[in-house]
């Protein structure tokens, strides 16, 4: 007997949540349970972080028929709870009124309130089958701690549109009012040299807005621009930017020559990969090296950015994409959130975490077209 959704398969589920989320999820897990003899009702009991409150979803075998209110209350009042087993441990528990055997097997106890099983069986379950519902509960209690981490980052980019529409807002009109201004200085001034400038003010600002509305569309899946895009020469393009900084600490970059493509949008892929590679060149000690490397998988390229910098503590690591929370000083701590939110919008994941040798790295994990193929960089 096995179970048919891996914690994998769960974490693909987050990336599309429209379709799929903890209250389907725990609906089809209470599903299975019942369709195995000799199960007649499983009722699962969880918090459902983005509601905010403890949901229930329940399922009765075909041979059963379902209880009546009264009993539903007597099992929802959790009366019959007298002693609390340890979480994802199966113990039989006695239901007044209730024929047969009845099961508890606790998912946790987040949020004041129990979260777990109940089965009501009509004989003992098999050793095979008690397995089984300890395994459940072991991956119920995982896919729930996943949700969790998505409901923070989605009230954290909920927190950075409104921020970034705000901000955005009063930006377009300062730079609305500066290009006037640059317009009103080329058709008063006189002579190439001082038109030339007036002019480049002018296509600063053209070349502001356009990155602004890159930056506020950078969340919005919908707006996504995908193409088929080289990974080796999209790092290229962003370490070629950060060579001043590069040349004056006597940095060294480590790049892989093998290359892939993935179907990406190209300027906003770059803003995360500027972000993080300006980060690892910021933090890197003088005549120290940068190792930019990937795994390419079947249907996914696990990419790494490591630098010899003094690493990441782990206060930062919980708070490293939390908007407005900047380890450099005089930042704005938007970047990571910014990077993280757009890498999330391609259903991929990012994360942080410290090298034991010392040193920082960021992970990101894109899905990777399966007709892609591994190339040699010419």
């Amino acid at each position: 007997m096995t179970i048919s959704f891996s914690l994998q398969q769960a974490e693909q589920d987050l990336n599309d949540l429209s379709s799929f989320n903890i209250q389907s999820f725990c609906q089809l897990q209470s599903e299975q349970l019942t369709s195995h003899y000799p199960i007649l009702f499983a009722r699962i009991v969880y918090h459902d972080c983005l509601l905010k409150a403890h949901q229930e979803v329940i399922s009765y075998a075909q041979t059963q028929t379902s209880f009546s209110q009264k009993k539903l209350a007597y099992l929802r009042s959790e009366q019959w709870l007298t002693q609390y087993p340890l979480a994802f441990e199966l113990q039989e528990f006695k239901l007044n009124d209730f024929s047969g055997f009845s099961y508890i097997c606790p998912l946790g106890y987040r949020n004041q309130k129990p979260e777990y099983i109940q089965i009501i069986a009509d004989q003992p379950l098999s050793v095979e089958l008690h397995q089984y519902i300890q395994q459940s509960a072991l991956l119920l209690g995982k896919y729930a701690s996943i949700y969790l981490v998505y409901g923070r980052q989605k009230f954290e980019i909920q927190l950075l549109e409104e921020v970034l529409h705000k901000v955005g807002h009063q930006l377009r009109n300062s730079l609305a009012m500066i290009g006037l201004y640059a317009h009103n200085l080329y058709l008063g001034l006189t002579g190439n040299h001082w038109q030339e400038q007036a002019t480049i003010i002018r296509e600063s600002i053209q070349d502001l807005d356009t990155n602004l509305n890159e930056l506020l569309d950078c969340g919005q899946g919908a707006k996504l621009r995908k193409s088929s895009q080289d990974l080796r020469s999209l790092i290229l393009e962003s370490i070629k930017g950060l060579l001043p900084l590069i040349n004056q600490k006597h940095l060294t970059i480590s790049i892989p020559d093998t290359s892939t493509n993935l179907i990406i949008d190209r300027l906003q892929m770059k803003q995360v990969f500027d972000n993080l590679l300006s980060n690892a060149v910021y933090f890197s000690p003088n005549f120290t090296t940068i190792t930019c490397s990937w795994q390419i998988f079947q249907d996914e390229v696990l990419i790494k950015i490591i630098d010899q910098g003094r690493g990441i503590s782990q206060e930062d690591i919980k708070k490293i994409f939390t908007p407005f929370y900047s380890r450099r000083p005089g930042g704005t701590g938007l970047g990571l959130t910014i990077a993280r939110k757009i890498v999330l919008d391609h259903h991929g994941n990012l994360w942080a975490q410290s090298v034991s040798e010392g040193g920082a790295q960021f992970c990101v994990i894109l899905p990777r077209p399966k007709i892609s193929r591994s190339v040699k960089d010419g």
